[in-house]
Order: structure tokens, then sequence, then C-alpha cells
């Protein structure tokens, strides 16, 4: 039985324009920089790197540049056009994927707070603030493709890595667990 999709119920403590890296980084002081307990970041998988890309467009190009081409000399000169716009959607296609691939999602943890902060592709960042006792990491068993790994607090739940694999999924869902379970039992500082 599929377990149904819980929302993000969590408030946000900022957000806008997405900040620069040194800006980002400047959310923990320098002390509590150095005091990181946990330090991930997120981004989508993109398998195509660059060159894949190049490689095939070139193909792409071809096929319907030859295609148009025999077309157009049996007198179909329409198809040129239709060859041409498949390129063009092709091409957008994979534009809009790589576009896609700038989201990531950043997660700070100290042992007075868990940063979580979200860029998605647009460049709009959201920035959340938890406290590490109250906090702790929920997902699925046996984890599914459409498991969620979620951050609980409080009552409210914020869903972080909703585009990371299975694999990938559980093993930042123990890790961040081990993390907090560190910051937790850490001697808190007056």
């Amino acid at each position: 039985m599929a377990r149904d999709l819980i929302l993000e119920t969590m408030l946000p403590v900022a957000k806008g324009k997405a900040i620069d890296e040194a800006t980002t980084a400047s959310t923990l002081s320098p002390a509590e920089d150095h005091s990181l307990l946990f330090n991930a970041i997120l981004y989508p998988n993109r398998s195509l790197p660059n060159n894949g890309f190049k490689v095939i467009m070139a193909i792409v190009i071809a096929v319907n540049f030859f295609c148009g081409v025999y077309y157009t000399l049996l007198g179909a000169w329409p198809i040129i056009f239709f060859a041409g716009l498949d390129i063009l959607l092709v091409w957008g296609a994979f534009k809009l994927s790589y576009r896609q691939g700038r989201m990531h999602e950043t997660l700070k943890l100290t042992e007075e707070a868990l940063w979580v902060s979200r860029v998605l592709p647009s460049g709009h960042e959201t920035r959340w603030r938890l406290e590490p006792y109250w906090t702790d990491v929920q997902i699925d068993s046996p984890i599914r493709h459409g498991s969620q790994l979620l951050l609980k607090s409080h009552g409210r739940h914020l869903n972080i890595g909703s585009f990371l694999s299975p694999p990938e999924k559980a093993a930042l869902g123990e890790a961040l667990s081990e993390a907090l379970h560190k910051a937790k039992s850490a001697p808190q500082s007056a």
C-alpha cells in the first residue's frame, strides 16, 4: 500500500532571491562554521555531461539535415521546416533539463541549529532553521522510489532531497540521523 504524500508544513525563516555562496555560508558565524557536525550540498543527478550534449545534438542535427535534404529533393520541401523544429525542440528540452539541475539544497548542522537552504532553478532561496534537539529524520521502510525523507520538528514536516534516488535518500537519512544524535548528546554550552 502506498503511503500518502506529506506536504511541507514547516515555515521558513527567510525567503527571497538566492544569495551568492559567500553570503550563504555567512548564515553561520565563523565559530559555528568550524563546529559543523554535518554539512551536505545536494544536487539532482544530471547524467549527461556537456560533451555528451554536444555529441547528441550533432547527431540530431546531422540526421535531421540529411532527412530534410532527402525529402526536399523528393519534393516534400515542408519537411525541412519540421526537421528544424525537431532540432529546436530537442535543444530546448535539454536546456530545460540542465536548468532544473541548478536546483540544490544545503544542510548544515551545528550543536545549536540545523540550517536547511533550498535554491530553486529560478534562483529563489528558502531557508529553515531547526533546533537539533527537537528534530527527527523520518523515511519509509522499505525505501521505494516515492519515499519521502522528512525532517520533523514540533509536529511540522520538511521534505528534503526529493530529487535523490532511494539509496541516496537512505544514506542521507542515516548520516543525518547520526549527526543529529551527536548534536543531541553533546553538552550544551551555556
